[in-house]
């Protein structure tokens, strides 16, 4: 039994070495956007039956995007952050029920290596998914209250207010401890449920057909939960970061208010 951490690479493009992982994960990439444009399509025309996969789509995002909006009350950020958010959980959850497909892993391989392995047990993919989510999250501040506004979070003046350098400074550590979180914590778990089904697999043997779709059932359900997740940190994020701001923007505007009363 052998178990690998990180991705392998199966050939090149141009000095670029192309991934197990990055395989796939343009396979669920292709999925997603054929099978989001499909339900987009049947959701407008009321002539035709929607599926249950359409209804499922439907019924997810509507859900999401009512968190959104309870996490965010600005309506405007609220309709950046959403879809990007929104995306991201159905991205992340169809690469984890596809990695589950028996032609994932170890059965198909080419010259030792195997051919397909899931995206999400890899740390690049989730490490860029967290990356592009804190960038979102930052440019959405720098739009909405400018360059000095939101840099004032984490930058002050140490000899006017220590304190509140301090705080910047910690505020700027918890952007970071959050990159991590995001990546880490998904690729943990994701990891966790491969090397779960390779130990099972391996230990039950010739039972484990018996076994196994206990296990299949578990992991679709956890991979719900990670997608789940995922968003929910995106958004709550967003929504700290906006509030924040928010509430310092309040501040300053009543401070004119009582120095002239």
């Amino acid at each position: 039994m052998e178990i690998s951490i990180k991705a392998e690479p199966i050939f090149e493009i141009f000095g670029l070495p192309i991934t197990n992982s990055i395989l796939l994960g343009i396979a669920g990439y292709l999925i997603v956007v054929a099978w989001l444009f499909f339900v987009a399509r049947r959701a407008k025309d009321d002539t035709k039956k929607k599926g249950f996969f359409t209804r499922l789509a439907i019924w997810c995002f509507e859900g999401l995007y009512k968190t959104c909006k309870e996490v965010i009350p600005n309506e405007k950020i609220c309709r950046v952050i959403a879809p990007f958010a929104i995306s991201l959980f159905f991205y992340i959850a169809v690469l984890y029920y596809i990695e589950l497909l028996p032609f994932v892993g170890e059965a198909v391989t080419l010259n030792g290596t195997a051919l397909l392995r899931g995206p999400v047990a890899d740390l690049s993919l989730t490490f860029a998914l967290a990356i592009m989510a804190i960038v979102l999250i930052q440019i959405m501040a720098f739009v909405k209250h400018g360059f000095k506004g939101n840099m004032g979070r984490y930058f002050r003046n140490p000899f006017k207010n220590p304190i509140g350098t301090l705080e910047g400074f910690l505020e700027l550590i918890s952007e970071v401890s959050r990159l991590i979180a995001l990546s880490m914590r998904l690729f943990g778990n994701v990891l966790a449920g491969e090397i779960l089904i390779v130990i099972v697999s391996w230990l039950t043997g010739f039972v484990s057909p018996a076994l196994l779709p206990f296990v299949y059932i578990f992991e679709l359900f956890i991979g719900g939960i990670q997608a789940y997740v995922f968003f929910s940190l995106t958004v709550v994020f967003s929504g700290l970061a906006v509030a924040d701001l928010e509430e310092e923007n309040t501040k300053k505007s009543k401070a004119p208010a009582k120095a002239r009363a």
